[in-house]
């Protein structure tokens, strides 16, 4: 069977991806994310994924490459990372009460057969109204403000306190929808031995 390589270096992902006990590898891809205009977020990860898979591609012939990218969203405006505490801290005041959009793009490519398939999965996120001072405490705990302002760690972070809901796959928010991204590897002929 191809070996399946997951075109990020993110940490978060390849924890994620390690509890289906499938075998991988990863690799960064090196896509210059700000070549793309942001206009429909799910769009926008769609077609991030897609270069990104395509990248690491180009440097094997037999192997399933998986591409994400994630990004939120929030009354029209796309969430980027924050370029300070400052810029995260405001951008947690905004949120506070409100309900934002955590869209995450899978693009997988079977190199042996030239197969592909993408897929974008959507979460809603429904925040309770936590005060400047929760925020403020949730800024302390580390560099998850660079992200794109919450970290929603669930055994670290006062962050988790801060979302009310999530409809949705809730391991959207790390990047990964594992029930999706398994129909998928299906679809594309992967077949766990």
């Amino acid at each position: 069977m191809a070996k399946i390589i997951l075109a990020t270096t993110s940490p978060y992902r390849k924890k994620i991806f390690e509890t289906l006990g499938i075998p991988f590898e990863v690799e960064g891809s090196n896509v210059d994310e700000s070549q793309l205009e942001r206009n429909n977020p799910e769009e926008l990860v769609k077609e991030l994924a897609k270069l990104k898979a395509e990248a690491v591609a180009r440097n094997h012939n037999d192997a399933i490459v998986i591409g994400f990218d994630s990004v939120g969203y929030f009354n029209g405006k796309f969430l980027e990372k924050p370029k300070s505490k400052e810029e995260a801290f405001e951008r947690l005041q905004s949120l506070s009460g409100g309900n934002h959009q955590h869209y995450t793009g899978i693009y997988i490519i079977n190199t042996k057969s030239d197969k592909t398939i993408s897929g974008v999965d959507k979460a809603d996120i429904f925040m309770r109204d936590y005060s400047d001072k929760e925020i403020e405490e949730y800024l302390k705990q580390g560099s998850e403000f660079n992200r794109f302002a919450l970290g929603y760690d669930t055994e670290k972070q006062i962050s988790a306190s801060f979302i009310q809901k999530i409809e949705g796959n809730h391991l959207n928010l790390k990047g990964i929808p594992l029930s999706v991204l398994v129909e998928m590897l299906r679809e594309i002929g992967y077949k766990q031995q």
